[in-house]
């Protein structure tokens, strides 16, 4: 797919941006999904990946029936995630059944903090999943302005923060809400504490989550960051004065292109890097220090 960045309202998005910049860094936070939005949907090497769960689901650490039954799954419930013919009600039913069906699996099949661990140190060393290039400026430019960067992902927590940790991007600024395991004593998985897909973004409020809340709740004007429809969803009850919403198209198998122009400010086709995103921020005054 060709690169290209599509703005569907150039001069709305101008207003935007002036109002961004007169308001100040002290009035902006960041709102940004984590898999095919922080990350590359293809490697160098052309090869397609979907998700952090898509590295254990198709790898070595939970067994061939574990991966066989898995994969069972993703061909049952993908292609309802990806049918543009089935309504938004239904698709929230089906992500939440597919979710809790293979946290069950993931339970039966042995799936331990030593798991995550392994799986993460294969991710970093043999490149399964890649940072966009730019996103690490990105980072450090937010956390220079101490502008939080809140991610809500329907990926596994602890993975993402396995990963960025290794990254070192873990940083005061950055506040994850995923998917939170929970351990029992010797460290077996025994549990999910609130099930988070790709359609219910919208009831994963920031609102009960009141220490990162308290960080961002003066902070009316918002950079959504996004590759599918639901992550609109992100911002559902939060009282913003600005929005401006970025979506990764990434290929074709994304949805219908016209639905991202209904529901973005600006659409990057063609699993862009982030200079267009790192651009856009000098435009709203935020700058590296």
């Amino acid at each position: 797919m060709r690169q290209e960045v599509i703005i569907v309202d150039e001069k709305d998005l101008e207003r935007k941006v002036k109002s961004f910049k007169n308001d100040g860094v002290d009035k902006l936070h960041v709102l940004a999904d984590f898999d095919k939005t922080l990350t590359n949907l293809f490697l160098p090497n052309g090869k397609k990946v979907n998700s952090l769960i898509s590295i254990i689901r198709n790898g070595p650490y939970l067994g061939k029936e574990y991966s066989d039954k898995a994969n069972a799954l993703f061909d049952i419930y993908h292609s309802i995630e990806v049918d543009p013919a089935i309504s938004l009600q239904v698709k929230k039913k089906k992500m939440y059944e597919w979710w809790d069906k293979h946290f069950s699996l993931l339970g039966e099949s042995g799936l331990s903090k030593k798991v995550i661990e392994k799986c993460t140190g294969d991710i970093l060393d043999k490149d399964l999943i890649v940072l966009r290039k730019g996103v690490d400026n990105f980072f450090y430019t937010m956390e220079n302005n101490q502008i939080p960067i809140v991610i809500i992902s329907s990926s596994i927590g602890d993975l993402i923060k396995e990963f960025l940790i290794k990254k070192k991007l873990i940083l005061d600024n950055v506040h994850v809400l995923a998917n939170e395991l929970s351990y029992d004593k010797k460290g077996n998985f025994i549990g999910v504490k609130d099930i988070v897909h790709v359609f219910n973004k919208d009831e994963t409020s920031v609102k009960d989550h009141p220490e990162i809340f308290k960080k961002i709740e003066k902070r009316k004007n918002v950079l959504l960051l996004g590759d599918s429809l639901g992550d609109v969803g992100m911002i559902e009850g939060f009282n913003y004065d600005n929005l401006i919403k970025i979506g990764f198209y990434n290929d074709d198998e994304e949805g219908d292109l016209k639905d991202y122009k209904k529901n973005f400010d600006v659409i990057l086709t063609g699993d862009q890097d982030f200079n267009y995103v790192n651009k856009l921020v000098k435009k709203l005054g935020v700058y590296r220090k």
